[in-house]
């Protein structure tokens, strides 16, 4: 049964993920014709451009995209608590979707600006995927800069970011327990 939870989670996190990423990719203005922002958008489009046609953009936030993250994870939460109990409730289920979708956009700035760190060390001229996480990470990043410079050519403020975020998920699990 545990094998069977962490399939359906992994699978259901993963797409959350590329979701959430759509949205994000548009709330940030990152380049559209990048590699990585291509596929982003070719594999959320089957769902994405039937939603666009009943819930339009507002004030360049994709709500259509954001309405899909919020069903990805019904259905996740739906399809877990149906294998694990054999039963069905609309509130809980709500609920924890929800949540699923705050924590896993909180994973995801995470693993983003895990990777762009990782990605300044070793990258080596010009690097795609790279140039669209500075864009993304960037809006979060620079006002941080602002209050803590980089110090001896290290640029804390991915670290404190981080540990931001860390905090922020932490916070949302004690809010929430």
């Amino acid at each position: 049964m545990n094998a069977m939870q962490f399939l359906i989670s992994t699978l259901f996190d993963l797409f959350l993920m590329v979701v959430l990423l759509r949205f994000w990719l548009q709330w940030a203005k990152a380049d559209f014709y990048n590699p990585m922002s291509q596929f982003v958008v070719k594999a959320t489009s089957f769902a994405v451009n039937p939603l666009r046609k009943i819930i339009p953009g507002l004030g360049g936030l994709d709500l259509a995209s954001l309405l899909l993250a919020f069903i990805v994870a019904v259905a996740k939460i739906s399809t877990l608590m149906l294998v694990i109990y054999g039963a069905w409730a609309a509130q809980p289920v709500l609920i924890q979707a929800l949540i699923t979708v705050l924590k896993e956009g909180l994973n995801l700035v995470f693993w983003v600006l895990i990777i762009r760190a990782i990605l300044s060390w070793v990258s080596q001229g010009y690097n795609p995927i790279e140039a669209v996480f500075h864009q993304l990470t960037e809006p979060m990043l620079k006002p941080l800069r602002k209050i803590i410079p980089p110090m001896g050519g290290l640029d804390l403020s991915v670290l404190v970011l981080i540990i931001g975020i860390q905090f922020l998920q932490m916070l949302l699990m004690d809010f929430l327990a």
